[in-house]
């Protein structure tokens, strides 16, 4: 049985006996075991485990885990800090210098998880070298689950959604007191079609302060 050691546990208690989560889990015992599968098991949780339920003020969603070799950790879009940022965190960091003038040199996002920003990709694990490998396997309900459980809060979240995949899972959102921001994705394939220039980061801590929230100090090298 899953264990992320906080609120979570219990929040999440019912979908983790349900039958697909069960489903899922023999699934991913039968892919760690024959092929080569990213982030590390013990790493598939981070973003809860350093996020409880009570300190999410921000949800920043991310689609499946990066593929290639040590970069996956458990959190989207971030990397270990010995890595290379890769494509879309170089542009999320150009956009923050642009916006709040933070310029980042750590890909390493924990320190925002830290702070009450859930770095949740909708499918937490995936076949190394194989983007969407384990797209469809029952992933996508658990994080819907942890969507919709978020948007029940009644302290203001901000959602912040990136591209087509991201932006799909806006109708799980209820309630008048969050935030949704939305735009394309930061990929270099899609950045200059309405990603640059969208200021989310401050657009998200100018909503924080006025909700009586502490701000997200978006640093890394700290």
């Amino acid at each position: 049985m899953v264990c992320i050691g906080n609120s979570w546990d219990e929040i999440l208690k019912d979908e983790f006996k349900s039958d697909y989560y069960l489903t899922l889990r023999e699934f991913l015992k039968k892919e760690y075991f024959s092929a080569t599968v990213y982030p590390p098991m013990g790493d598939i949780f981070n973003a809860l485990k350093l996020t409880p339920y009570e300190d999410v003020k921000v949800v920043i969603l991310g689609q499946d885990p990066y593929h290639g070799r040590g970069q996956a950790m458990g959190l989207c879009f971030s990397v270990p800090k010995d890595i290379d940022a890769p494509p879309s965190l170089v542009n999320i960091f150009k956009e923050m210098e642009s916006d709040v003038h933070v310029k980042n040199t750590s890909p390493d996002l924990t320190s925002w998880a830290k702070q009450g920003v859930l770095l949740l990709n909708t499918s937490l694990t995936v076949r190394a070298g194989q983007p969407n490998s384990h797209k469809g396997r029952g992933w996508e309900i658990l994080t819907d689950k942890i969507i919709e459980k978020i948007s029940e809060k009644t302290t203001p979240v901000v959602f912040i959604l990136w591209g087509t995949n991201a932006r799909s899972k806006k109708s799980l959102i209820k309630g008048d007191a969050h935030l949704i921001i939305e735009s394309a994705h930061p990929s270099p394939l899609s950045a200059y079609n309405g990603f640059f220039g969208s200021k989310p980061f401050s657009r998200t801590n100018d909503f924080l302060v006025k909700a009586g929230l502490e701000p997200v100090d978006w640093r890394t090298d700290v």
